[in-house]
């Protein structure tokens, strides 16, 4: 456990000692806070035609903090589909183009921590960016009385989603020496799995109930509604086993080959 924490600890320096770290977190708050400026706009608009209406045809409750609570969770899943290559793309594959990816390897450190210790890096970086939508989201508590079960139940989704991309991110930076290769392949593999949900109406094959199945954002889409299911939490936890199961096995064979 001492060498994982050593090894958390070296990433997270590494991250906030160059500029990727402070770009990523830049352009999540800005890009975050923009759209939350924007959703609140467009629920403000829905509520005052809604008020307009209700004076004809009598008054009609609406949830304006769950409305925006649930719109901008939601475009946090599409924002996120961007930063998670930034965060991921250079774990290994910066190791393996500097050289020092053998060094690495020869510490006397096991394959399963060299891992283990990258990817919590990771997913410690990935809870800073969702604590910091807290900012825009504490404005809902200022003015209103959101239900916090829903929000907090639809966080507990995007922390799943994020960090089996993370885990799919770390595994296919293990597979090139160029960074900038594994992020646009990071991007385009999470990507696909964001999609499939929406390809599978085109197909009529076997294959249409395993995409349907893969889909991040079908499973995301019952936490955004404050639904909490354990099969969609056994599918985050599977599909982050599977992608470390594979980091692991990329990783031994670098030492093998090494």
């Amino acid at each position: 456990m001492r060498n994982v924490l050593a090894i958390i600890e070296r990433e997270l320096r590494s991250y906030f000692s160059s500029p990727i770290a402070y770009v990523v977190l830049t352009m999540f708050a800005l890009l975050s806070g923009v759209f939350f400026t924007l959703i609140l706009g467009q629920v403000l608009q829905f509520a005052l035609t809604s008020s307009l209406r209700a004076q004809q045809f009598g008054p009609q409750p609406i949830d304006m903090p769950g409305l925006v609570s649930r719109s901008f969770l939601q475009t946090l899943s599409i924002i996120l589909l961007f930063m998670v290559p930034m965060i991921t793309m250079g774990l290994f594959s910066e190791e393996k183009r500097r050289g020092t990816i053998e060094l690495l390897l020869t510490a006397p450190i096991t394959d399963f921590q060299v891992v283990m210790g990258r990817f919590l890096a990771a997913v410690s970086f990935f809870a800073i960016l969702l604590l910091s939508t807290w900012i825009p989201m504490a404005s809902l508590y200022l003015y209103g009385a959101p239900a916090s079960g829903p929000i907090l139940t639809a966080y507990l989704g995007l922390l799943l989603y994020g960090v089996s991309l993370l885990a799919i991110g770390v595994f296919i930076s293990t597979l090139t020496e160029n960074q900038i290769i594994a992020g646009v392949i990071t991007f385009g593999t999470t990507m696909f799995l964001w999609i499939s949900d929406a390809l599978v109406s085109r197909m009529e094959s076997a294959a249409k109930d395993v995409l349907a199945y893969l889909s991040v954002l079908s499973h995301l889409d019952d936490f955004i509604k404050g639904v909490l299911s354990t099969s969609h939490i056994i599918f985050y936890l599977s599909l982050m086993l599977v992608a470390l199961f594979l980091t692991y096995r990329s990783v031994d064979s670098l030492r093998w080959r090494g």
